[in-house]
């Protein structure tokens, strides 16, 4: 670590106006955490965390606009201009008996008693917000200097009271640039099955923050490395080892070249960053030796459909979900785009998800063959459009045929334009509202009787 101290003027005025009510109640406040982490690496830190010698009762007094939902286990939250401030008593704590909180917490003056607490020493770094003097219980400086992440303690205790730990492990990891030390990636190894026992939602906020971060290609990889991804995401965990042709993936395997595609979409943007990890799931179970090369025949229709389980197992919010599993159903169709049917093509062009396709489809061939003329001919294309024309039907002539707004409106208009970019002639207003009106008829027949 080059320096154990912080930049005192780096810390936003939201956050230093608060210390002096602290003070000011008898208490001592330190920038804790995450924070003093990156701050030590110059880096923007992605929270701002506080940590005080106060009971939440006495900073519920000191500061009364600090919000009380988390002071049972030690913690207020001040919303601010930089984010929600997260103000925690320095605390012991006792049992995890639902794996995620303390059964149990004692309010403490102490910091490294504060630090046995918590999961790795990267994180148990204590800042003097006005002098920038760093303390260090857990001998988290080290580990920073020498880029490894260690769990504080027995790594199998840490693991055992919140498996979601193993998941920020690979994310932390990958996002610091740090090496897992031996002792802790062997714990994490033997903990992985735990990993199951995490909710839904948890492992999709956490796996997202990983796939959307810095590094994001590593923390899958080391998902991968360290079992985890066997446990949760079975679908990609097969992809290690699948062989391609060498001609179009000259970078390796299935899972290298997701890797690559996942660091080569846009930082931050949760569609592309599942689009990355999945859209490829289907090649392992159509993987075929042809007489001519490797093939994978189908594997964007397989994709997409075991995207879409994954998305659904993972409880994804049905928007997400709906344009990760869009890119992977079309993803290899870029390829016939220059010679696709004018009107085919710029009512693809035109859809609203396609500035998604095009951002995914660079990522794509950037992480294999690296040829962009296809990207730059639909790039071009989509800046040539003309002013769009009146709609042959609109979503106001699908719902006065009595359908209620939702996804079945989008799909009945996919269907009309679609049969009319395929039709031997010109298709006017007028049929189009009887085709729409032959569709609407069809899907109320039952499930699965609408045109696709």
């Amino acid at each position: 670590m080059s320096r154990a101290s912080i930049d005192p003027t780096r810390v936003p005025l939201a956050v230093v106006e608060l210390l002096p009510a602290l003070h000011h109640a008898g208490g001592r406040a330190w920038l804790v955490g995450g924070t003093v982490r990156d701050l030590l690496r110059d880096r923007a830190p992605r929270d701002w965390d506080v940590a005080t010698d106060l009971p939440p009762d006495a900073v519920q007094r000191a500061i009364p606009r600090a919000g009380g939902h988390g002071a049972r286990f030690g913690v207020c939250t001040v919303a601010s201009p930089v984010g929600d401030i997260s103000i925690s008593s320095l605390r012991r704590e006792h049992g995890y008996a639902d794996h995620r909180r303390p059964d149990h917490v004692e309010f403490v003056r102490d910091v490294a008693i504060d630090a046995r607490r918590r999961d790795f020493t990267v994180n148990a770094l204590y800042a003097d917000a006005a002098t920038g003097a760093v303390t260090d219980p857990a001998g988290g400086l080290d580990d920073l200097a020498g880029e490894r992440l260690r769990a504080i303690g027995d790594p199998a205790v840490r693991f055992a009271e919140d498996p979601l730990r193993l998941l920020r492990a690979a994310r932390l990891a990958a996002r610091c640039g740090l090496s897992i030390e031996p002792q802790t990636a062997a714990a994490a190894r033997s903990a992985a099955e735990r990993a199951r026992t995490l909710s839904a939602e948890r492992v999709f906020g956490e796996l997202t923050d990983a796939f959307c971060g810095e590094g994001r290609g590593r923390a899958l990889q080391l998902l991968v490395d360290l079992g985890l991804a066997a446990v949760l995401l079975p679908e990609v965990a097969a992809m290690e080892g699948v062989t391609q042709p060498a001609e179009y993936h000259p970078e390796g395997d299935v899972l290298t070249h997701v890797c690559l595609v996942l660091d080569h979409v846009p930082a931050g943007d949760p569609v592309l960053a599942w689009s990355a990890v999945l859209h490829d799931v289907g090649k392992p179970p159509t993987w075929r030796q042809a007489a001519d090369r490797i093939r994978f025949d189908g594997h964007d229709v397989v994709s997409a459909d075991m995207a879409d389980a994954v998305l659904r197992r993972l409880h994804a919010n049905n928007t997400l979900r709906e344009v990760v599993v869009d890119v992977c159903r079309q993803h290899i169709r870029f390829a016939g785009l220059p010679q696709m049917r004018p009107k085919k093509a710029e009512r693809w062009l035109r859809s609203p998800v396609f500035p998604a396709h095009l951002a995914f489809h660079r990522a794509d061939c950037l992480a294999s063959h690296g040829k962009l003329d296809v990207f730059a001919f639909a790039a071009q294309a989509l800046a040539a459009l003309p002013p769009l024309a009146d709609s042959l039907v609109s979503g106001a002539d699908v719902i006065a045929l009595g359908v209620a707004p939702g996804p079945d409106v989008g799909r009945l208009l996919r269907d009309v334009h679609a049969a009319a970019d395929e039709a031997p002639t010109p298709m006017d207003r007028q049929q189009a509202l009887v085709l729409l009106q032959e569709l609407v008829a069809r899907q109320r027949q039952g499930p699965g009787r609408a045109a696709r």
